[in-house]
């Protein structure tokens, strides 16, 4: 709401406020005092002046003192004041608007100063994660490159072609984690400066696991993967790139982190509403700890095998960019992460045409 909205709103409530003052006078005149009354009004100046800017806190009071004086004042009608007293009690009623909205107002500032503080910590803790990050997991494989392309160098004439393949192919497994490491970092900072166009189309669940699959077969060569998609799941319309990424980051995750020989399981279910798809491994649960963090940057990784942390952070930004939802379940025998797409129906296929 803008602030000309925001101001607006304040002084009709400044207005309801006095309103219902004098009604409750009217209601209460037959067995209280008029400086009892003075006290509902003052009730709603005080309200007011916690809920809104100086302006409406003001304008109640003079609402107030007017409506309390002309309505329930000797001599009725007319803004006289017979006893002096009632001054006073005028005066009260304008104080404390000014007073309370002034510590209000203040308050509010402090609040405002201090929450700007607080984000500003909170980013600076988010640049020194991500420089930690950077520091450590993107130069574990420039190390391990720098080390394999300098033995190649020195003494790449005294090796043998089993030990010369051997360090080429360390230089290039560790170029393409440091390029995916890279990736990811890109991809998380251009879906936080705002929400790409999806270039949505209907496809299937089978189609975009397959192809994920496939991409993964270097990553999942060591464990078992098992498949168990029903025949009768229904086309989905989704950004068929965006989401089979998501179906990769879950598997290489679960790859990833898992020991050796353990299964892997992709599964996928369909309601009324939305296609749930599943995929869990069997390592033993991590801790509870653990899985509140998962889908947060720079802790979306388990154990010891940490990468920069982005992996599952961007899962969650793609699944609700597609309006959907994701969540991780702790099994007993590991973890389970489902994410969760909307359903609509697919268009009916074209008539054929007469001939």
């Amino acid at each position: 709401m803008s602030s000309s909205g925001a101001g607006s709103a304040g002084y009709i409530r400044a207005i309801a406020a006095i309103s219902a003052a004098t009604l409750a006078g009217f209601a209460m005149e037959a067995r209280f005092d008029p400086v009892n009354i003075a006290m509902v009004y003052l009730l709603a100046v005080v309200v007011i002046a916690l809920r809104d800017a100086r302006g409406p806190a003001m304008t109640a009071a003079l609402l107030g003192v007017l409506s309390f004086d002309l309505l329930f004042v000797p001599p009725r009608g007319t803004l006289d004041v017979d006893d002096a007293q009632y001054l006073f009690t005028f005066g009260v009623m304008l104080a404390v608007a000014w007073i309370i909205s002034g510590l209000v107002a203040s308050v509010r500032a402090r609040a405002l100063a201090q929450s700007g503080l607080e984000a500003e910590a909170r980013a600076e803790r988010m640049r020194s994660a991500l420089l930690s990050s950077i520091s450590h997991d993107l130069r574990t494989p420039l190390a391990v490159m720098q080390g394999a392309s300098s033995t190649l160098r020195e003494r790449g004439a005294d090796l043998s072609q089993a030990e010369r393949d051997a360090l080429a192919t360390d230089i290039f497994e560790q170029a393409g984690e440091l390029g995916a490491r890279i990736s990811k970092i890109l991809q998380m900072t251009r879906l936080e400066a705002g929400a790409p166009r999806l270039d949505a189309d209907w496809t299937s669940i089978e189609e975009l696991a397959s192809s994920a699959l496939e991409g993964l077969a270097r990553a999942l060569a060591k464990h078992r993967v098992l498949v168990a998609l029903p025949d009768d799941l229904p086309l989905i319309r989704v950004d068929a790139v965006l989401i089979e990424q998501v179906l990769a980051n879950l598997l290489e995750n679960a790859a990833r982190h898992t020991p050796e020989g353990t299964p892997v399981q992709f599964s996928a279910s369909a309601s009324a509403s939305e296609v749930v798809v599943s995929v869990e491994d069997f390592p033993g649960a991590p801790p509870a700890a653990d899985v509140s963090m998962l889908f947060e940057k720079f802790g979306g990784e388990r154990g010891a095998n940490r990468g920069v942390g982005l992996g599952l952070a961007i899962c969650r930004a793609i699944v609700v960019l597609h309006g959907g939802r994701i969540w991780a379940e702790p099994t007993e025998r590991g973890l389970a992460v489902r994410f969760a797409l909307p359903r609509t129906h697919a268009p009916a296929p074209p008539e054929p045409e007469a001939r």
